[in-house]
């Protein structure tokens, strides 16, 4: 090993467990310098130095392995808005890829944006400081440079790709009628694709039960994949159904790339709702099925059972898509129809199921944050469906949800999968957010990884295990159970070197000579979630460092403040395998 030199960082006798899945953990030391792991060796020299910092891993006690990838994220403002970053920051993640589900703030226009920005509230908030937020950027490459910047010029926590949202090509083009694209229009659409892939955009984003992107029709979808196959960048649906026809709707997207050859990664790929209990097995081979006729796919998951998203995404199109929604709720034979609609949704749209997760309106925090419509309606002595409207109407349709509708073996089968890597779908600005916001990653290798194994399972729900950092109390015994049968190594490549494949990351998701130092340095036998449905912003323990571009953005388990984050962007149109760091 070459001699440590000032400046330099160095991993000593740290066991690495390098991303690919390939290679079991082994202990050698790890030195970095300027952002980048520049050496591996077990024959580090004893001359080190003043200037450099040597890390004491205790002889392999600790473990350094590449930064989480969050393949599904919607950080778009939170990285501006909230820079410290705490919730991805401190459990480890280092890279995220935001404009997700088919709606975001770039590439659009003044009339769009205002629309945009009261429609995805729920997502990401709508700050109005400082007063030129949104006037900043229009295009996807302006909106990179400003994250690259950070609003103060002091950059972003994390790295950041970017997702072409396509409801934003409908908005440019059609706006929010909802009707199929003629010809022209698709050709326009595409236009606008080239120029954000140009710019540095990674793929396409869609959201296919959200308005306006839902209005799509197969052909124009194919169309657009075409443009991401001559590009070598990838589709990312959140596709048309995730309850009774999710089977159908993951069908379609798998023609979709066995048509047109497009590089599919289904994104949050859960099987909810009791229609779909048992049925892990079905999807998988279906997908299996493509992979094996050569076609291109991948997945992310979240390892818990509820979803979360806005509650006005319960609404048909009918009424969302509408210039004035709230017109829509005051109309007497509307609401009447609208009524009829949620009657027929069954278990899709349970409202003892639906828990309130945020809300804009603060006078309604008390009341409403952390309970389910059904008893939120006991509480005021009407019908559950009249509480959703009055909700919908005194927040504005801002409100966010926990969707308690997830199955656990559909889950762990998913997550099993070789082309499975880790999302954590986290809205980050609720009053009360999904825990998954903060616990995806050392969820996926505390629970999923080690407990489940040793035959423990730490409830996450109760009220007991939501007071401090934990007793052994908290843990329940249950059935043995591996869920990756690579161990570590294999839990940690679908959060790593699986998805820097997806994203084409050469530089990333690895800890090898020459990759970008986006590191986690954590204790093996205690790293877990500690985030829960009581109190769900609570940071990770057992992580001891997190590195973004050879920078210390956690350093013994207390976050610095450095905001070393860049926006990863495809170099040349021409030559998708080339990516670099803004």
């Amino acid at each position: 090993m070459p001699s440590p030199r000032d400046g330099d960082v160095v991993f000593e006798n740290v066991s690495i467990i390098d991303g690919s899945g390939n290679t079991p953990r082994y202990t050698a030391s790890v030195v970095v310098r300027n952002g980048y792991i520049h050496s591996i060796s077990d024959d580090i020299t004893s001359a080190k130095p003043e200037g450099i910092r040597v890390i004491d891993c205790d002889n392999g006690r600790w473990t350094l392995c590449p930064g989480f990838i969050d393949m599904h994220a919607h950080s778009d403002l939170s990285l501006l808005h909230t820079p410290d970053h705490l919730a991805k920051i401190t459990q480890g993640v280092t890279t995220e890829v935001i404009g997700q589900d088919g709606i975001s703030y770039a590439p659009t226009d003044d009339a769009a944006m205002a629309r945009i920005r009261k429609q995805i509230a729920g997502w990401n908030g709508n700050p109005t400081e400082p007063a030129d937020f949104f006037d900043r950027w229009r295009t996807v490459k302006e909106y990179l440079d400003v994250l690259d910047q950070g609003l103060d010029g002091k950059g972003i926590a994390t790295n950041a790709a970017f997702l072409v949202p396509q409801g934003n090509l409908r908005i440019l083009t059609i706006g929010y009628d909802g009707r199929p694209a003629i010809p022209e229009e698709v050709e326009r659409m595409k236009e606008i694709l080239v120029e954000a892939l140009e710019q540095g955009a990674v793929g396409m984003s869609s959201g296919l039960t959200y308005v306006p992107g839902n209005f799509a029709s197969y052909n124009e979808l194919a169309s657009l994949c075409e443009v991401l196959v001559k590009y070598g960048v990838y589709y990312c649906p959140h596709h048309r159904s995730y309850g009774r026809d999710a089977m159908e709707a993951y069908g379609e997207m798998i023609q979709l790339a066995r048509q047109t050859g497009v590089r599919l990664h289904l994104t949050h790929a859960t099987l909810n709702y009791p229609e779909n209990t048992g049925r892990a097995d079905e999807l998988l081979k279906m997908i299996d099925e493509a992979i094996a006729e050569g076609l291109d796919i991948s997945m992310d998951t979240y390892p818990y059972l509820p979803g979360s998203t806005t509650l006005a995404s319960q609404l048909p199109t009918w009424v969302s898509s509408a210039p004035d929604p709230l017109a829509m709720l005051n109309d007497p034979v509307q609401l009447e129809k609208l009524k009829q609609y949620c009657l027929m949704q069954g278990s899709q749209l349970d409202f003892a199921t639906i828990e309130i997760g945020g809300v804009m309106n603060n006078d309604l925090a008390d009341m409403c944050v952390g309970k389910r419509i059904s008893q939120i309606a006991a509480d005021r002595g009407e019908d559950a469906f009249d509480t959703f409207v009055w909700l919908l109407r005194e927040d504005d349709f801002n409100s966010t949800i926990l969707s308690h509708v997830g199955n656990e073996s559909n889950v762990r089968k998913i997550m099993r999968h070789a082309r499975h890597t880790g999302g954590s779908d986290g809205i980050l600005t609720s009053t009360k957010p999904h825990p998954r916001g903060w616990g995806t990653f050392p969820r996926y290798l505390g629970h999923y990884g080690r407990d489940l194994a040793e035959g423990k399972s730490r409830n996450i729900h109760a009220t007991a295990a939501n007071i401090h950092d934990g007793p052994a109390e908290e843990f329940e015994t249950v059935e043995p159970e591996t869920i990756f049968v690579g161990g570590i190594e294999e839990a940690v490549n679908h959060l790593t070197g699986r998805a820097a494949q997806v994203v084409r990351m050469h530089d990333r998701g690895l800890v090898q000579e020459g990759y970008r130092a986006d590191l986690v340095l954590f204790d093996a036998s205690e790293i877990r979630d500690r985030a829960t449905f009581v109190k769900p912003q609570q940071a990770a323990a057992g992580i001891r460092a997190v590195m973004v571009n050879g920078v210390f953005a956690v350093y013994e388990g207390k976050p610095t403040g450095a905001r070393a984050g860049r926006t990863v962007r495809m170099s040349k149109a021409e030559k998708a395998a080339e990516w670099i760091v803004g």
